[in-house]
Protein backbone atom coordinates (compact mmCIF):
# COMPACT_ATOMS: atom_id res chain seq x y z
CA UNK A 1 0.00 0.00 0.00
CA UNK A 2 1.21 3.33 -0.87
CA UNK A 3 2.19 5.88 1.89
CA UNK A 4 0.55 8.53 -0.27
CA UNK A 5 -3.32 8.99 0.04
CA UNK A 6 -2.86 11.97 -2.19
CA UNK A 7 -0.13 12.57 -4.60
CA UNK A 8 -0.72 15.63 -7.27
CA UNK A 9 1.97 16.62 -9.71
CA UNK A 10 1.66 20.13 -11.91
CA UNK A 11 -1.79 20.59 -11.38
CA UNK A 12 -3.55 23.23 -13.60
CA UNK A 13 -7.14 24.09 -13.49
CA UNK A 14 -7.94 27.25 -15.96
CA UNK A 15 -11.73 28.14 -16.07
CA UNK A 16 -13.02 30.11 -18.86
CA UNK A 17 -15.60 33.05 -18.03
CA UNK A 18 -18.10 34.45 -20.80
CA UNK A 19 -18.75 37.89 -20.33
CA UNK A 20 -21.32 38.22 -23.31
CA UNK A 21 -24.02 39.04 -20.85
CA UNK A 22 -26.57 36.70 -22.89
CA UNK A 23 -29.39 34.80 -20.77
CA UNK A 24 -30.75 32.89 -23.44
CA UNK A 25 -29.22 30.27 -26.56
CA UNK A 26 -31.32 32.38 -29.37
CA UNK A 27 -29.21 35.53 -27.88
CA UNK A 28 -25.70 33.91 -27.58
CA UNK A 29 -26.19 33.08 -31.12
CA UNK A 30 -26.84 36.11 -31.82
CA UNK A 31 -24.15 37.89 -30.30
CA UNK A 32 -21.89 35.39 -31.05
CA UNK A 33 -19.30 37.57 -32.79
CA UNK A 34 -19.01 40.04 -30.07
CA UNK A 35 -18.71 37.71 -27.16
CA UNK A 36 -15.19 38.01 -24.87
CA UNK A 37 -13.86 34.93 -22.75
CA UNK A 38 -11.62 35.77 -19.76
CA UNK A 39 -9.42 32.46 -19.31
CA UNK A 40 -9.32 32.11 -15.00
CA UNK A 41 -6.12 30.23 -14.54
CA UNK A 42 -7.11 29.41 -10.55
CA UNK A 43 -4.23 26.63 -10.11
CA UNK A 44 -0.64 27.10 -11.74
CA UNK A 45 1.34 24.20 -11.02
CA UNK A 46 0.51 23.00 -7.55
CA UNK A 47 2.74 19.92 -6.22
CA UNK A 48 1.32 18.20 -3.16
CA UNK A 49 1.66 14.82 -1.61
CA UNK A 50 -0.33 13.66 1.73
CA UNK A 51 0.69 11.37 3.55
CA UNK A 52 -1.61 8.24 5.49
CA UNK A 53 -2.76 9.41 8.87
CA UNK A 54 -1.49 13.32 8.02
CA UNK A 55 -3.39 16.13 8.74
CA UNK A 56 -2.63 19.18 6.15
CA UNK A 57 -4.32 22.84 6.42
CA UNK A 58 -4.84 24.71 3.40
CA UNK A 59 -4.27 28.36 4.50
CA UNK A 60 -4.94 31.70 1.84
CA UNK A 61 -6.52 34.54 1.34
CA UNK A 62 -10.22 34.16 -0.45
CA UNK A 63 -9.27 33.11 -4.52
CA UNK A 64 -6.11 31.70 -3.94
CA UNK A 65 -7.23 28.46 -4.92
CA UNK A 66 -7.97 26.38 -1.89
CA UNK A 67 -11.80 25.70 -2.37
CA UNK A 68 -10.74 24.42 -5.97
CA UNK A 69 -8.07 22.38 -5.11
CA UNK A 70 -10.57 20.51 -2.67
CA UNK A 71 -13.15 20.11 -5.39
CA UNK A 72 -10.40 18.62 -7.78
CA UNK A 73 -9.52 16.10 -5.30
CA UNK A 74 -13.07 15.28 -4.42
CA UNK A 75 -13.87 15.36 -8.70
CA UNK A 76 -16.49 17.53 -8.66
CA UNK A 77 -13.67 19.27 -11.32
CA UNK A 78 -11.93 17.60 -13.43
CA UNK A 79 -8.02 19.29 -13.78
CA UNK A 80 -6.93 21.20 -16.77
CA UNK A 81 -3.85 19.84 -16.64
CA UNK A 82 -1.24 17.38 -14.48
CA UNK A 83 -1.95 14.23 -12.61
CA UNK A 84 -4.09 13.79 -8.97
CA UNK A 85 -3.46 10.57 -7.40
CA UNK A 86 -6.03 9.19 -4.40
CA UNK A 87 -5.38 5.85 -3.03
CA UNK A 88 -8.66 5.69 -0.47
CA UNK A 89 -12.40 6.37 -0.24
CA UNK A 90 -12.49 9.73 0.26
CA UNK A 91 -15.55 11.66 2.38
CA UNK A 92 -15.97 15.22 0.97
CA UNK A 93 -17.13 17.70 3.48
CA UNK A 94 -17.25 20.65 0.82
CA UNK A 95 -20.84 22.49 1.35
CA UNK A 96 -22.48 20.12 3.93
CA UNK A 97 -26.45 19.80 2.65
CA UNK A 98 -25.92 20.68 -0.84
CA UNK A 99 -26.90 17.59 -2.57
CA UNK A 100 -29.50 17.17 -0.81
CA UNK A 101 -33.18 17.11 -2.32
CA UNK A 102 -35.53 19.49 -0.79
CA UNK A 103 -38.66 17.28 -1.40
CA UNK A 104 -37.13 14.25 0.18
CA UNK A 105 -36.81 14.00 4.32
CA UNK A 106 -33.61 13.77 6.37
CA UNK A 107 -33.84 10.02 6.20
CA UNK A 108 -34.07 9.86 2.31
CA UNK A 109 -31.76 11.81 2.03
CA UNK A 110 -29.15 9.96 4.71
CA UNK A 111 -29.98 7.10 2.18
CA UNK A 112 -29.36 8.78 -1.26
CA UNK A 113 -25.93 10.55 -0.23
CA UNK A 114 -24.73 7.51 1.73
CA UNK A 115 -24.99 5.65 -1.74
CA UNK A 116 -23.06 8.78 -3.49
CA UNK A 117 -20.30 8.56 -1.22
CA UNK A 118 -20.01 4.42 -1.57
CA UNK A 119 -21.98 2.87 0.71
CA UNK A 120 -23.85 -0.10 -0.24
CA UNK A 121 -28.06 -0.51 0.72
CA UNK A 122 -27.01 -2.65 3.41
CA UNK A 123 -24.33 -0.53 5.06
CA UNK A 124 -26.59 2.68 4.92
CA UNK A 125 -29.65 0.58 6.32
CA UNK A 126 -27.09 -0.88 9.08
CA UNK A 127 -25.96 2.73 9.92
CA UNK A 128 -29.22 5.23 9.85
CA UNK A 129 -29.91 5.15 13.59
CA UNK A 130 -26.05 6.27 13.85
CA UNK A 131 -26.50 8.80 11.63
CA UNK A 132 -29.41 10.49 13.08
CA UNK A 133 -28.48 10.10 16.93
CA UNK A 134 -24.92 12.21 15.48
CA UNK A 135 -27.16 14.52 13.97
CA UNK A 136 -29.67 15.29 16.83
CA UNK A 137 -32.40 15.59 14.30
CA UNK A 138 -34.55 12.17 15.61
CA UNK A 139 -38.03 14.88 15.62
CA UNK A 140 -37.26 16.28 11.78
CA UNK A 141 -36.07 13.08 10.08
CA UNK A 142 -38.83 12.43 8.11
CA UNK A 143 -39.88 16.02 7.26
CA UNK A 144 -38.60 17.27 3.89
CA UNK A 145 -35.40 19.08 4.36
CA UNK A 146 -36.58 22.08 3.11
CA UNK A 147 -37.89 22.79 6.38
CA UNK A 148 -34.54 22.44 7.47
CA UNK A 149 -31.93 25.23 9.04
CA UNK A 150 -28.66 25.62 7.35
CA UNK A 151 -27.58 24.69 10.47
CA UNK A 152 -29.85 21.51 11.00
CA UNK A 153 -28.62 20.47 6.78
CA UNK A 154 -24.60 21.28 7.79
CA UNK A 155 -25.83 18.77 11.06
CA UNK A 156 -26.76 15.88 8.78
CA UNK A 157 -24.38 16.18 5.97
CA UNK A 158 -21.53 16.15 8.72
CA UNK A 159 -23.33 12.93 10.02
CA UNK A 160 -23.48 11.59 6.84
CA UNK A 161 -20.16 12.07 5.96
CA UNK A 162 -18.37 10.69 9.01
CA UNK A 163 -20.19 7.38 8.73
CA UNK A 164 -19.06 6.44 5.45
CA UNK A 165 -15.53 4.78 6.54
CA UNK A 166 -13.52 7.22 4.47
CA UNK A 167 -9.63 7.10 4.60
CA UNK A 168 -9.41 10.66 3.98
CA UNK A 169 -11.71 13.34 4.92
CA UNK A 170 -11.86 16.71 2.23
CA UNK A 171 -13.06 19.65 4.77
CA UNK A 172 -13.81 22.65 3.38
CA UNK A 173 -14.60 25.63 6.40
CA UNK A 174 -17.50 23.54 7.79
CA UNK A 175 -15.82 21.92 10.87
CA UNK A 176 -18.63 25.03 12.96
CA UNK A 177 -21.78 23.15 11.82
CA UNK A 178 -24.28 24.10 14.98
CA UNK A 179 -24.17 25.60 18.40
CA UNK A 180 -21.08 24.88 20.92
CA UNK A 181 -21.66 21.24 22.24
CA UNK A 182 -22.09 20.12 18.55
CA UNK A 183 -19.22 21.94 17.42
CA UNK A 184 -17.23 19.95 20.23
CA UNK A 185 -18.83 16.78 19.18
CA UNK A 186 -17.86 17.36 16.00
CA UNK A 187 -13.72 18.13 16.36
CA UNK A 188 -14.09 14.84 18.84
CA UNK A 189 -15.17 13.02 16.61
CA UNK A 190 -12.23 14.15 13.55
CA UNK A 191 -9.89 13.67 16.34
CA UNK A 192 -10.94 9.88 16.65
CA UNK A 193 -10.94 9.67 12.97
CA UNK A 194 -7.25 10.87 13.42
CA UNK A 195 -6.19 8.71 16.22
CA UNK A 196 -7.43 5.90 14.13
CA UNK A 197 -4.78 6.89 11.17
CA UNK A 198 -7.66 8.86 8.78
CA UNK A 199 -5.83 11.60 6.88
CA UNK A 200 -7.55 15.09 6.58
CA UNK A 201 -7.43 17.96 4.16
CA UNK A 202 -8.75 21.20 5.57
CA UNK A 203 -9.17 24.55 4.33
CA UNK A 204 -9.78 26.90 7.15
CA UNK A 205 -9.20 30.95 7.99
CA UNK A 206 -9.29 30.09 11.35
CA UNK A 207 -5.72 29.72 12.02
CA UNK A 208 -5.84 29.07 15.24
CA UNK A 209 -7.85 25.74 14.51
CA UNK A 210 -4.88 24.91 12.22
CA UNK A 211 -2.03 25.49 14.54
CA UNK A 212 -4.62 23.24 16.87
CA UNK A 213 -5.99 20.38 14.06
CA UNK A 214 -2.40 20.37 11.77
CA UNK A 215 0.38 18.01 11.47
CA UNK A 216 1.84 20.34 8.13
CA UNK A 217 0.47 23.99 6.85
CA UNK A 218 0.45 24.51 2.69
CA UNK A 219 0.08 28.68 1.77
CA UNK A 220 -1.83 29.24 -0.99
CA UNK A 221 -1.23 32.38 -2.99
CA UNK A 222 -2.63 33.36 -6.40
CA UNK A 223 -3.11 29.79 -7.42
CA UNK A 224 0.68 28.46 -6.40
CA UNK A 225 2.35 27.35 -3.02
CA UNK A 226 4.00 30.01 -1.70
CA UNK A 227 5.22 28.06 1.49
CA UNK A 228 4.53 24.65 3.02
CA UNK A 229 6.09 23.15 6.64
CA UNK A 230 5.32 23.09 9.93
CA UNK A 231 1.93 24.66 10.99
CA UNK A 232 3.57 27.98 13.34
CA UNK A 233 6.59 28.30 11.12
CA UNK A 234 3.99 28.79 8.01
CA UNK A 235 1.17 30.26 9.54
CA UNK A 236 3.36 33.10 11.13
CA UNK A 237 5.19 33.81 7.31
CA UNK A 238 1.18 33.84 6.29
CA UNK A 239 0.23 36.58 8.97
CA UNK A 240 3.53 38.45 9.26
CA UNK A 241 4.47 38.10 5.43
CA UNK A 242 6.07 41.28 2.87
CA UNK A 243 3.45 43.02 1.57
CA UNK A 244 3.55 42.09 -1.77
CA UNK A 245 3.44 38.50 -1.07
CA UNK A 246 0.20 39.30 0.89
Amino acid sequence: MSDSIVSIRDLHKTFLLSHSGSGSLKTAMLWWRKRRIERLEVLRGIDIEIKRGETVALVGRNGAGKSTLLALIARVYKPTSGEIRVNGRVAPLLELGAGFHPDLSGRENVFFNGVILGLTRKQILERTDAIIDFAELHRHIDAPVRSYSSGMLARLGFAVAVHVDAELLIVDEVLAVGDYAFEAKCFARINEFRAAGGSILFVSHNLDQARMLADRCVWLHHGVIEREGKPDEVLDAYMHGDAEVL
